[in-house]
């Protein structure tokens, strides 16, 4: 309660984004801040059956990245159930992702059988992936959960086998300050907007005493000089990615006409900055001159977050 009055009277904006691996890996798996992860477990997997316990395999140690050069792991962890949880958070697309977290939870899933045991000692294996670009742009829906599903009625072979996803460009907050109900929602909002506003701010919309914690534990990486400069490397790391990918899509789309390249570039910024891409179809009804016009305005965007 303490932490919470005194993040309540904290008029500074906070300024680290918890969506840099560093920031998200120092959130989710520092072991004195299991109750962050405890809450964000049970908000994706929907709290049925309700998780209490939950053991951090590979901890956030600060050690571990004094050079600010050492790679940033998923969060895994180990519930009371003995279901096995991955979860990372990806600011770009990798070719492959889909196959990409198909491998992961696949391999999260046979490696806990050893000699001698048989099947029915295998336990669920479960990804979440936050993802700050949209991963599939037809679908609206912010949380996506994947499980082994016959076809025609539904019917589950096992839930051994899941992959969720959020995708926070789908979230748009309401315009009031009002509490935020939905769990999911709540987290998306602290992922997408936390950096931005005051601690007091997120309280009003963020009631629950894990996102005071949460709140606490950015504001302690923006006041300790070696987290500071760790997260500053983590946020230029993702900022120079983004801007390979932009690169290479502008590259790619150079060898054909102009109208080709320009929708490109137009599609590559629009997803780097997290926009809907489902009005993609107006782009061809577009003139020469309406697409450059829309382009310089989306890159000066883009210039605007480096």
């Amino acid at each position: 309660m303490a932490l919470r009055n005194h993040l309540t009277q904290n008029r500074m904006i906070i300024g680290i984004d918890p969506t840099v691996d560093f920031a998200f890996k120092r959130l989710l798996g520092s072991p004195e801040h299991w109750r962050i992860t405890l809450h964000f477990l049970n908000a994706v997997l929907g709290g049925t059956p309700r998780i209490t316990q939950v053991e951090i395999l590979n901890p956030f140690l600060e050690k571990n990245y004094a050079d600010d050069k050492s790679p940033v792991l998923d969060v895994r962890a180990m519930d009371e159930f003995g279901r096995h949880l991955d979860v990372e958070m990806q600011s770009t697309l990798p070719a492959g992702m889909s196959q990409r977290l198909a491998y992961y939870t696949s391999s999260m899933y046979v490696e806990q059988l050893v000699e001698g045991q048989d099947y029915p000692a295998l336990r669920p294996a479960i990804s979440i992936c936050v993802l700050s670009i949209t991963m599939f742009p037809d679908l609206h829906d912010l949380h996506l959960d994947f499980r082994l599903r016959e076809r025609q009625h539904g019917f589950a072979l096992t839930d051994d086998l899941q992959i969720h996803t959020i995708e926070l460009p789908k979230y748009q907050p309401s315009v009031n300050n009002l509490e935020i109900t939905d769990p999911i929602e709540k987290w998306a909002y602290f992922l997408r907007f936390a950096s931005t506003p005051t601690a007091q701010d997120l309280a009003l919309r963020l009631v629950d005493e894990e996102f005071t914690e949460a709140a606490g534990v950015l504001e302690m990486i923006a006041k300790t000089p070696q987290e500071r400069a760790v997260y500053e490397s983590r946020l230029k790391f993702d900022r120079d990615q983004r801007a390979r990918l932009l690169h290479a899509g502008q590259e790619g789309e150079e060898r054909g006409e102009a109208r080709g390249r320009i929708m490109g570039s137009i599609q590559t910024l629009k997803q780097i900055l997290g926009m809907d891409l489902s009005s993609d179809e107006a782009l061809a009804g577009m003139s020469l001159d309406e697409l450059k016009a829309l382009a310089a305005e989306l890159q000066e965007q883009f210039q605007g977050r480096r």
